[in-house]
């Protein structure tokens, strides 16, 4: 029987396919990697890879779509955690990083199993960069 042995993309739906592709591109250095239209079903899609790890990060425009913002109390995601190597020396570089970005974002916290940093992309979507114990 196969195994699951990790996740192969995540496909966020966003208000903005091209806001968030550059956002999200410009600050995780990744590239893009497809994009594709269905005018029947109305979607547009489109997807960055990080040259060196593989990692894939899909979006989708649903046309017509909602114009509201993501909300983590409803319903489905609460957020996504990206795993990050280094500590909180690593941690403290991507506070700089995302504050030479203007993006909002708490101080280090401790989180269940390491120390995490909580930021949100355009739409709102909660994201955090989690650093775990070793």
């Amino acid at each position: 029987m196969s195994q699951v042995d990790g996740i192969h993309h995540l496909n966020l739906t966003v208000r903005d396919l091209e806001a968030s592709m550059a956002w999200y591109g410009e600050l995780f250095g990744m590239e893009r990697s497809f994009e594709r239209e269905s005018a029947e079903l109305g979607w547009l899609k489109a997807g960055l890879l990080h040259p060196d790890t593989g990692f894939r990060l899909n979006f989708t425009q649903h046309r017509p779509g909602s114009t509201d913002r993501f909300s983590e109390v409803n319903t489905g995601m609460d957020h996504v955690a990206f795993h990050v190597t280094g500590g909180k020396a690593a941690l403290e570089t991507w506070i700089e990083r995302l504050d030479a970005r203007g993006i909002e974002h708490s101080e280090i916290k401790r989180g269940d199993v390491g120390d995490l940093v909580t930021f949100w992309d355009p739409d709102r979507i909660q994201l955090e960069l989690y650093a775990t114990e070793t």
